[in-house]
């Protein structure tokens, strides 16, 4: 559904279900009307967030034992003990291992560990370890929810899955949707993805993005450098907040 209708139903006209047409453009007019009003809700942000909130977005078929788990669970752990709240798809593999790292710090204020799930086929359970848990119908929905609740995003090693979510966000940043927000790609998987995006997308004469474009995801090698970047955004986030309380 890529166009409106061009002539609406008038408000006062009465249409008949066996006009199978006007019907059509009804609903095809109300759906529009119902995207514009949730977008319109959207634009809506707190004044002032309490909890910085990490994305961590990964595998949900690596199993607890493996070395990525036990590294992606280090790494929440260790965010949360910095005072991040840490977010997720909510399912097992390394959603899992980052929901299990939250519960696991020793933080002086507990982080909050929230997952946040799509519906699908095959049932997934909400793993243990998540305490604030949303469900969608649908990715569109769970897509924006991610966007609308995170501070800055990790990607662990994934699949097609973990694919279609570091890449809707490097695009938000791309077109400025997003702004001061890090994308950190972790592991060699995603610096391949941005090398072969470099090499197809930046062609002389056939360039299909900027070099700049190339830049927004940050690719790092482990969860200690990845850690890293987290706590220099987090600083600036806590004097911004700092700010932003004492002029309130």
């Amino acid at each position: 559904m890529s166009e409106q209708p061009s002539s609406p139903i008038p408000r006062q006209t009465t249409v008949s279900l066996a006009d199978e047409e006007a019907v059509k453009r009804i609903l095809v007019e109300t759906i529009f009307g119902l995207w514009a009003s949730v977008n319109n809700l959207t634009r809506l942000r707190p004044s002032k967030r309490e909890r910085y909130r990490v994305t961590i977005f990964g595998s949900a078929r690596t199993q607890p034992g493996h070395w990525v788990y036990q590294e992606v669970k280090r790494m929440a752990e260790a965010l949360a003990a910095m005072g991040c709240d840490i977010v997720t798809g909510g399912g097992p593999g390394l959603m899992q291992a980052a929901n299990e790292g939250a519960e696991a710090a020793n933080a002086p204020e507990r982080a909050q560990s929230i997952g946040i799930r799509v519906k699908l086929p095959f049932e997934q359970e909400v793993n243990p370890f998540v305490e604030q848990a949303f469900e969608h119908q649908t990715f569109f929905t769970r897509l924006h929810h991610f966007v609308l609740l995170s501070d800055a995003f990790i990607v662990a090693p994934g699949g097609i899955g973990t694919v279609l979510e570091s890449t809707m966000i490097w695009q938000l940043l791309q077109v400025r949707h997003l702004h001061d927000t890090p994308l950190i790609f972790t592991g060699p998987m995603w610096k391949g993805l941005v090398d072969w995006a470099t090499q197809m997308m930046l062609r002389p004469g056939f360039e299909l993005a900027n070099a700049a474009d190339m830049k927004i995801p940050r690719c790092v090698d482990s969860a200690d450098e990845a850690i890293a970047l987290i706590r220099e955004h987090h600083v600036l986030w806590l004097a911004e907040h700092a700010k932003s309380k004492t002029a309130g």
